[in-house]
């Protein structure tokens, strides 16, 4: 075959759409083995295998310009993803995603604005609205995951940062967006500073200022959420530009992020919408319920040990101090030593245990936790009454019994692990602050818990040696 053949074969149209259904076919193969951690890294592979043949068709496309640029761009995009993504911390990860998400939609709304440059005063309606739409929600969700990125990195403070009037200002800002995107959709002048400061600019204040009064505890939410943002986006830069491959992709994304950010506001008992009103999560150093201090029983690691060996079940609970002392390697180190010992070690996990969805599930998984001793809330809730001794690494929030009982409490009606209704309760903290709610833990206070103060991965490794004792 000569070349200019195989050439005209491989920039055949029915041969781009099978690479592209191909493509389609691994990024669903690959999202499915997504559900669990022990499938999760196929899946991942799978799904990035589908997305190089997409690139790969796209790239076969005889009306595709710059090559140069093109593989500049992929040049520049490797050099800085690959390290950033070996040498990025699992305590680094929620902050990671953040900025990952958010790159993909600063991108999606470049590709906006460089389609509006391209066409200039004949600016297609078909085209139009979904480039106008795709350039307000990516630059929403670019400036969004950057202020979610620096509230988790602590350079901005974790507590909700509210302007006065902030519903109305959102808003006006909103409405200043599609206003805009309206006269340049049936305006045929386009001009440019209107696309820059009504479309660009306004969405820029919208995100930051949609995701500055929402605090640490809802993070996970707002993460998911502005992942679906960013796929909606390119699944509409995806329209304008007629590449079916960025319209699925984009589709599997924002459903995904959608279906996602539902069941973590079902997690916490609380609707959408009351979440990003903002206003809840601070992680300040809030006293004690009602300003009375309460004494806590502290706790050593030969004592902890002691109460482990004798047990006959114990349930650990991961939060993020766990993920801050890197603390999961070790842990597994210990439920080894118990399960020799014949005890019976299972994991309780919260939907939104940690700063990120799935969190403790990774952590967990990067130390070869099997993925059998991982129970979910609704799943390990009714044997707390038989558990002998739980573990409480690091969580706060998620083990707060005021969710159930303190009517006026941020967290009344978000379901909890019921680590209390347990024998007797372990809590490893750094020190008795808060969580990322902001309020106090009667947990701390129960005749049943004692505290182990200290770095948890310090802790761990102390039980660990007395227990190998014993």
């Amino acid at each position: 075959m000569s070349l200019p053949l195989a050439t005209s074969f491989f920039q055949d149209t029915d041969f781009i759409r099978s690479a592209y259904i191909l493509a389609f076919i691994l990024f669903i193969v690959g999202l499915q083995n997504l559900r669990t951690p022990v499938t999760a890294r196929k899946g991942n592979v799978i799904a990035a295998v589908g997305m190089a043949i997409a690139v790969g068709a796209t790239l076969l496309q005889p009306q595709v310009g710059n090559y140069g640029l093109i593989a500049l761009g992929v040049a520049i995009g490797t050099a800085i993803g690959v390290p950033a993504a070996r040498s990025v911390k699992m305590t680094a990860m929620p902050q990671m995603v953040a900025l990952f998400n958010g790159v993909g939609g600063g991108a999606v709304a470049l590709i906006a604005w460089s389609e509006f440059r391209k066409y200039g005063g004949d600016y297609p309606l078909d085209i139009a609205i979904p480039s106008l739409f795709s350039a307000i929600v990516g630059s929403v969700s670019f400036w969004g995951s950057n202020i979610a990125f620096a509230k988790l990195q602590e350079i901005l403070p974790g507590r909700p940062i509210q302007l006065p009037g902030q519903l109305f200002i959102n808003f006006g800002l909103l409405a200043i967006a599609i206003v805009s995107a309206i006269i340049i959709a049936t305006n045929g002048t386009n001009p440019q500073w209107l696309f820059v400061l009504g479309i660009l600019v306004a969405g820029a204040l919208l995100g930051n200022l949609f995701v500055l009064p929402i605090g640490g505890a809802d993070m996970p939410v707002v993460i998911s959420l502005l992942n679906a943002f960013t796929g909606l986006s390119a699944a509409a830069a995806g329209i304008a530009l007629g590449n079916s491959a960025l319209i699925v992709a984009g589709i599997l994304v924002g459903s995904s992020g959608t279906i996602l950010t539902r069941l973590m506001a079902q997690a916490m008992n609380r609707s959408i919408a009351n979440i990003f009103k903002g206003g809840f999560g601070g992680g300040g150093t809030a006293p004690a319920g009602d300003g009375e201090e309460r004494p806590v029983r502290s706790t050593s690691p030969d004592d902890v040990a002691i109460q482990l060996v004798y047990a006959e079940r114990v349930v650990i609970v991961p939060g993020y101090g766990m993920a801050v002392a890197q603390a999961q390697h070790t842990v597994r180190e210990l439920t080894k030593l118990l399960e020799a010992k014949g005890i019976e070690v299972e994991f309780a996990i919260h939907p939104v245990a940690g700063r990120m969805p799935g969190h403790m599930n990774v952590l967990l998984a990067e130390a070869d936790v099997p993925y059998e001793q991982l129970k979910e809330m609704d799943e390990i809730n009714g044997d707390f009454p038989r558990t002998d001794v739980s573990l409480v690494i690091g969580a706060n929030d998620v083990v707060n019994p005021a969710a159930r009982d303190v009517t006026d409490s941020p967290i009344y009606g978000m379901p909890i692990l019921n680590v209390d209704e347990s024998g007797s309760i372990i809590v490893l903290k750094r020190s008795m602050n808060t969580g990322f709610a902001g309020i106090d833990n009667p947990l701390f206070y129960n005749e049943k818990t004692a505290l182990l103060f200290g770095d948890a991965k310090d802790s761990i490794s102390k039980v660990v040696k007395e227990v190998e004792a014993l």
